[in-house]
């Protein structure tokens, strides 16, 4: 953890005396009267190759390009360059023109999937731990309906054992839907009370209601919500985990194609376009 820590202060130092540098030049380009917007939007649509290179780098592990986590920090910390640059060469007011806003909305689509999965990579995988088992993404559905089915079988047994619906009427009312499809999908991904502790608190409700058998049932009712619950925690960290890149690579790729437009557009008019 210390090397880590250690890493990631380094560097952030790192970034931030390039960010001072760029700040440095910028100032000397804007009094010196040169087209400070034309190389600012040079350095970053190379940034933006660079980074979009890290995906085909990814799918070529044979090449002798070095680590793979060596290039991810690299990656992580040129898109958070990207950041300053882009606020440099577009400025901070609203766009001009449709070229001028289709740009910035893509940008701030790549940037901001780019931060998201930078923080849920950092964070998820160890809430994930510390919540049940581990479990594969894919056998999620097969374990959810193994649960529902399990559930069933016990709210039919104890109806056909005790000659009362009480059970059974209770599931039907309250825990059918949920055991039915995942549930709380963004309350788990935010980290936010869901279904839970509602139910389990209106299965302990219904004791006095019940006589010892289904009592019992219910109580095995409640800890198949609670492995429910956790199976939709996985399933919930899991899919953001595994889909915010079909997000950010899409996004990547089309305003990489939209800035081969704009730079046309720049030079046809011999001039700056923004």
């Amino acid at each position: 953890m210390k090397t880590i820590a250690a890493r990631r202060w380094r560097n952030l130092s790192l970034l931030t005396v390039v960010c001072g540098v760029v700040l440095i030049l910028w100032g000397i380009l804007a009094v010196s009267l040169r087209p400070a917007p034309i190389y600012s939007g040079w350095v970053l649509t190379a940034a933006m190759l660079v980074l979009a290179a890290y995906n085909l780098f990814k799918k070529a592990p044979f090449l002798p390009l070095g680590a793979s986590a060596t290039w991810l920090q690299f990656h992580i910390y040129l898109g958070l360059l990207t950041i300053l640059l882009f606020l440099l060469h577009a400025g901070i007011h609203v766009p001009h023109g449709l070229l001028g806003w289709i740009l910035t909305v893509l940008y701030a689509g790549v940037a901001g999937s780019g931060l998201f999965g930078l923080v849920i990579s950092r964070n998820y995988p160890t809430l994930l731990r510390a919540r049940g088992p581990e479990v594969i993404f894919e056998q999620i559905p097969v374990l959810r309906r193994c649960l529902g089915e399990e559930a069933e079988k016990l709210i039919l047994g104890v109806a056909a054992e005790q000659h009362s619906t009480a059970v059974a009427d209770f599931y039907l009312r309250r825990l059918k839907a949920f055991f039915d499809r995942p549930r709380d999908f963004l309350r788990h991904a935010l980290r936010l009370p869901g279904s839970r502790q509602t139910l389990l608190t209106e299965i302990e409700a219904q004791d006095r209601y019940l006589n010892d058998k289904e009592r019992e049932a219910m109580r095995t009712l409640g800890t198949l919500v609670e492995r429910k619950d956790d199976l939709d925690f996985q399933y919930a960290l899991q899919a953001l985990l595994k889909c915010w890149l079909f997000v950010h690579i899409p996004l990547t790729y089309g305003l990489l194609i939209f800035i081969v437009f704009h730079v046309l557009r720049v030079y046809a008019y011999a001039g700056v376009i923004w």
